[in-house]
Parts: structure tokens; sequence; C-alpha cells
């Protein structure tokens, strides 16, 4: 059987054809000569196989060094999830009033008491010569009390004069009764008469207790009727303080609402000032990263607002007291349901040095890159006492002008007709 397939039958064919009977088979053309080589070709080539070998040699040795650096690192904890945050002070109206004037818009430097906003003090300045008319009229109030003192006393000492007459005529018709002189009746009404200076002295005696116990121990300055109208006066300059609003802090002017013209509530927000000298950060650490962290650890930071080329120097102050899910509106309920395991984070705040905030300045808000070197760990997990936060403000209590107010008005109201006590 013949096993040739239709392809080699024609192959054999187009042979046949090609063969001459008489010449014989046609001749096989020979091969050309190889081409000779370029040098050059040559010297490239083997300038690329060493190129080739020397950058395999150096990315070999990178990633020995690499290897070796990784392995010979210091111990460091490194999260992306960290933002810059500080104190917003929020600047709101102690007393209700109509915006006159503004002095401050956002993204304005200002220092601390500097104005801000002006409220209508008209009102107030009402309430205030209010406040100092009363404590004239208390002034006055307790002066008359002491001359009611010294009345009574004029009181006292003259119905005991006619305490004495009487007794005198009641002994002298005495004698004269016996003597049958007088009548009973008559000796009965001298009798009558000593009661009734006797009781007069008594009422004498009650009134002037009366008046002392209202000046009793104290003179007008602090008589607690003259108290209680100096503290109108001092509430009134209060009030008359909030009229002019100043910076709390110094920093930057923020989330201005308040336009002029506006009548504003008590408490109503009018403005926030952010502190830009004390910021700080708060990298939120996996619980997973938490065992080695101690306070007081060095930190470096980068922010993503200044890239590679600003690094930020801090320490870490203290871990937060709970994870963020925690301390969340609706915190999570494990207990009910099903339930999938999520590695928490928690909250590390990191401070900054002064000195590189004001050389470049961060905002509330910012991304940064925070890697704490958790080499030392003789620090605490827990931090101690820390300053308060944004400083001490001074309460407005109207200061020495009230102080000095209240005693001119005082010795306006005194006179010249002031008793010892008085004095």
């Amino acid at each position: 059987m013949n096993d040739q397939t239709p392809t080699d039958w024609k192959r054999e064919a187009e042979t046949a054809e090609r063969i001459d009977p008489v010449v014989g088979p046609e001749p096989i053309a020979a091969e050309p000569p190889p081409t000779p080589v370029d040098p050059a070709i040559k010297r490239r080539s083997r300038i690329r196989r060493i190129g080739f070998l020397i950058l395999a040699l150096v990315v070999l040795i990178g990633l020995i060094l690499y290897g070796i650096s990784v392995f010979t690192a210091p111990a460091t904890e490194e999260t992306d999830d960290a933002y810059v945050a500080g104190n917003v002070v929020s600047v709101t109206a102690r007393d209700g009033g109509t915006v006159l004037a503004l002095h401050a818009d956002n993204t304005q430097s200002v220092k601390r008491g500097q104005p801000l906003i002006d409220l209508d003090p008209a009102t107030v300045g009402v309430q205030m010569d209010a406040a100092e008319a009363a404590l004239g009229r208390a002034v006055r109030a307790v002066r008359s009390t002491h001359a009611q003192v010294d009345e009574a006393g004029a009181e006292i000492a003259q119905a005991q004069a006619d305490l004495s007459r009487a007794q005198n005529d009641y002994t002298r018709r005495q004698g004269a009764a016996r003597d049958g002189a007088i009548s009973g009746e008559e000796l009965s009404h001298a009798s009558d008469a000593i009661t009734t200076a006797r009781a007069a002295v008594a009422l004498a005696r009650a009134r002037q207790a009366q008046a002392a116990s209202t000046v009793a121990g104290t003179d007008i300055a602090n008589n607690p009727q003259v108290l209680a109208a100096i503290a109108d006066v001092r509430r009134a300059a209060i009030d008359g303080s909030h009229m002019k609003i100043v910076a709390p802090v110094a920093g930057i002017v923020a989330q201005r609402t308040v336009q002029l013209g506006q009548r504003v509530a008590a408490g109503t927000p009018l403005m926030a000032v952010v502190p830009l000298d004390s910021l700080w950060i708060d990298a939120n650490f996996r619980e997973t990263q938490l065992q080695h962290l101690r306070v007081g650890q060095p930190v470096t930071i980068t922010a993503d607002v200044y890239g590679k080329a600003v690094t930020f120097h801090g320490k870490v102050l203290g871990l937060g007291a709970g994870s963020g899910n925690a301390f969340s509106l609706l915190p999570p309920q494990n207990a009910s349901g099903n339930w999938i395991k999520i590695v928490q984070r928690v909250p590390v705040r990191i401070a900054l040095d002064p000195a590189e905030l004001r050389a470049h300045p961060l905002r509330i808000g910012l991304s940064v890159n925070a890697i704490v070197s958790t080499t030392n760990l003789s620090g605490p997990m827990v931090a101690g006492s820390t300053a308060p936060a944004g400083g001490v403000q001074q309460s407005l209590d109207g200061g020495p002008e009230v102080d000095a107010l209240v005693r001119r008005i005082i010795a306006q109201n005194l006179g010249t007709q002031t008793s010892g006590r008085a004095r």
C-alpha cells in the first residue's frame, strides 16, 4: 500500500520536470560565504553585555544593602493615618447686642487682647447709670440709719429725764398726801406718769437697738446694703466690658459668621481663633502597634504639604484612653448579631517643636506621616499631668477702674455730716 500523500506526489513530479535527460539533474547553487562581522558591532555588543552585568551587580548589591538596613534598622512604628490638630478657640458673645464694628476677618493674624468685635453699649450704659444712682441712694440710706441711731440715743436721754422728773414728783406728792395737802387721785396720776416715763425709755431703747442692728459692726462702705449696690455697679461694668470682644489667644481668625449690624444673643458663636504656634499631631496607630509605644519617644514627621523636603521632630505626649469607635456617637455593639473582627486604631498625641512650626507653619487637618522610634522603652505608657490647653484666661471683673468709681460715688454721697460710726 502506497503511504505517500498527494503533496509528496506533486513534489516528485516537479522534481522530474527539472531533470534534463541529456544534461542531467540541475546543479545546486553553492551557499554564499558568510559576511564578515564589523568589529565596531562586536565592540558595542561586548560593552552592552558588560553594562548589563554591571547593572545586575549594582541591583544585587542594592538588594543586599537594603536587606542589611532592614535587619539592622532601629525599631520603629509608622503610620500615615495621622493629621495635624490644634485648639479652635471659639469667640462667643457673653451678652446680647447689636454688632457695630468688625475688626478682624478670616485668615487674619491677631494678637491676644486685640479688638475683634464691638457691640452696641447703649443699653449697658443706661444700666450702669442706674447702678451708680442706686449706690448713691444706698450710701445716703445708711447715713440716715446712722443718724437714726444717734436720734434714738437722744430720745433715750430725754425719756430718762422724764422718768427722773416723774419719780421726783411722785416722791414729793407722797409727802404731801401724808399731810393731806393733795388728794389720792393726784398721787395716782403721779404714779401713772412714772409708768409712762419708764415705757418711753424702753421704747427709745428699742428704737435705738433697731436702728443699730442695720449698721452694727460695719461702716458705710462695708454695709450690706451698700455692698449690694456696689455689686450692681460691678455687674453693670462687667456687662459693659462684654461689649468689646477681644481675641482670647494669638492666632489666625477662622469661621467668621457674624455680620455688621447683626443682633446676636448671649452665647452665639461669632468666629474662631486658631493658635498655629501650639499645634500637635494625632496619629492613629493600629492596636497591634501600641505594645512598644511609650511617652517621650522621639517622632519624625513629614507633612504632605511640604513633602520630603521638610522634616518635623516631635515626641509622644500620650496615648488615647480608648479607640475611636469607643467614643463615636454610635459605638458598635459586638455582643449582638454577626461579628467580624476589625483591627482598631487608638489616637496617639505627638508634640511638635515650636521653632520648626514657626519656620514651616502647618494647618489643622493636614495629613502627615509619623515614624516613632521605639528603641527606648523606659517611658510610661500613660501620660502624666499636662498644662491646660490654650493657657489661662483673665476674668473680666471690671478691674481697678470700677473700684475707683465705687470709691468716688461713696465719697460724693457721704457728705460732711457723718457720725463717728460712719467713719
